[in-house]
C-alpha cells in the first residue's frame, strides 16, 4: 500500500465516550435555547455505530490495486478506508465486495474518482461510480456484468455512471426506503445525488417528534424545504390539508411518487422555492407555477421549516412569524438562535428536541415546537 494513505480502519470510534459526547451536545443546545425560556429537551441519541446510510469516498488508484479514500479537511492526509464504521453495515459490504469485483476491470476502473452509497433500512442500495471520461457502451456492457456480479452476492443494488454531463443509470437512479412510523409503514423513494435524511433510525425519531407536535391539530399545514416529502408525508394525517413547496425538480417528482404510493390525498406540492413563494404571498410577485392552485382554499394555521444551514431568510422570517404555530427543524442551532430572537417576539417554544444524527461530531440537529404568545 502506498506510504502516504493512513488505514482509517485501524481507528476505532470512541463508542465509551458517547453518551459523554451527548451530554455535552445537550448542554450546548439547552444554554443555547436558555434565553428563550426554553423548556427541557427531548434529547434522542442515535445509534453508535453502523447508523449512516450515505457515504462519498474518493478512489485513490496505486500499481493496479485502489481504495476508497477520504482527506482530512485540515491536513488534507489522505486515509485509506476498508471499513467505515459509521455506515450501515450494508454499505460496509458493498464497500469490500464492489472493489474486488472491479479491480482489474480496465474499462470500470479507468478513470473512476469517486464512489457514492446511498442504501436504506429497507435493504436497498444504490452504488454511484464517478468519472474523468465519457462513459461508452462498452462501459455500460461492463456494468451490467458487474451489476449481475452484485446481485448474485445478494445485493439489491441500483448501479448508476456519472461523468461530465452524463448520467447512465443501469436500471432506475433511485431506491425505496421503508419507515415505520407511529406503527404505519411509509415509502419514500430516494434519488441517488439528492438530499436524504443520513440517519435513517433518526429519521424516524423526527417524523414522530414532529407527529407529536402536532397532534390534534385544527385548519391545515403550509411546508417550506419539504424535499422528497419526508415530513409532510408523515404529518399529512394531522391536517385537513398540506400545501408543502420544493425547488429541486428531482425531489419534487419523488415526493409527487411518495404521495401517490402512500395514499395520501391530502397533500399537494408546489414546485418554487421559500422564498418564491414568500413572495407569491407579499404579492410582490406573480408565479407562472401557481395558476390553478387556489391558495385561498387553505387555511394553514401551521408551518413547518426545515431551511439549510443559513436559516430563514428575513422575508421568509416575517412571514413564518404571521402563523400560530411553528414547527422548526434546524440543522444549525447558531442560526435557529438569530431566528429565534424574531420568533421569540410573537411566540413561544412549547417543546424542543436534539436529534443526534451525527455522531462524533459538533453537528447538532434540532427541532422547536413555537405557538403564539
Amino acid at each position: 500500500m502506498n506510504a502516504s494513505l493512513i488505514p482509517l480502519n485501524t481507528m476505532t470510534l470512541p463508542i465509551s465516550q458517547y453518551p459523554d459526547l451527548l451530554a455535552k451536545k445537550t448542554a450546548n443546545l439547552t444554554a443555547l435555547l436558555a434565553p428563550f425560556s426554553a423548556p427541557e429537551l427531548d434529547v434522542f441519541g442515535s445509534e453508535p455505530l453502523h447508523f449512516r446510510l450515505r457515504a462519498e469516498f474518493r478512489v485513490w488508484h496505486d500499481d493496479g490495486d485502489l481504495y476508497h479514500i477520504m482527506f482530512d479537511k485540515e491536513s488534507k492526509q489522505r486515509y485509506r478506508v476498508d471499513q467505515f464504521p459509521i455506515a450501515s453495515q450494508l454499505i460496509n459490504r458493498m464497500m469490500t465486495v464492489l472493489l474486488a469485483e472491479i479491480k482489474g476491470n480496465e474499462l470500470l476502473t479507468r478513470k473512476l474518482f469517486q464512489i457514492d452509497y446511498l442504501s436504506t433500512l429497507s435493504g436497498q442500495i444504490a452504488v454511484s461510480m464517478l468519472y474523468h471520461k465519457p462513459l461508452t457502451d462498452d462501459w455500460v456492457a461492463q456494468a451490467n456484468l458487474l451489476k449481475q456480479r452484485l446481485t448474485g452476492y445478494g445485493f439489491d443494488v441500483q448501479l448508476i455512471g456519472r461523468a461530465t454531463k452524463q448520467k447512465i443509470a443501469l436500471d432506475c437512479d433511485y431506491v425505496e426506503e421503508k419507515l415505520a412510523v407511529d406503527g404505519r409503514e411509509l415509502i419514500y423513494r430516494q434519488v441517488e445525488n439528492s438530499f436524504t435524511q443520513p440517519n435513517g433510525k433518526m429519521n424516524i425519531k423526527m417524523l414522530e417528534w414532529a407527529r407529536s407536535c402536532t397532534a390534534n391539530s385544527e385548519g391545515d399545514l403550509l411546508e417550506l424545504y419539504c424535499g422528497n416529502g419526508n415530513f409532510s408525508i408523515a404529518l399529512a394525517s394531522n391536517f385537513r390539508k398540506v400545501l408543502a413547496t420544493e425547488i429541486a425538480k428531482s425531489s419534487v417528482d419523488s415526493a409527487q411518487y411518495n404521495i401517490e404510493q402512500n395514499g395520501i390525498e391530502n397533500l399537494q406540492i408546489i414546485r418554487m422555492s421559500a422564498e418564491e413563494f414568500t413572495q407569491a404571498m407579499n404579492g410582490v410577485r406573480e408565479f407562472y407555477r401557481l395558476r390553478g392552485v387556489d391558495l385561498k382554499a387553505y387555511d394553514c394555521n401551521t408551518i413547518f421549516v426545515d431551511p439549510p444551514r443559513a436559516g430563514l431568510d428575513d422575508e421568509t422570517l416575517n412571514m413564518v412569524q404571521g402563523y400560530e404555530r411553528i414547527l422548526y427543524i434546524s440543522c444549525n442551532p447558531h442560526t435557529l438562535v438569530d431566528n429565534l430572537q424574531t420568533l421569540s417576539q410573537t411566540h413561544r417554544i412549547e417543546r424542543c428536541a436534539l436529534f443526534d444524527q451525527f455522531p462524533y461530531t459538533d453537528h447538532i440537529e434540532s427541532g422547536v415546537w413555537l405557538v403564539r404568545k
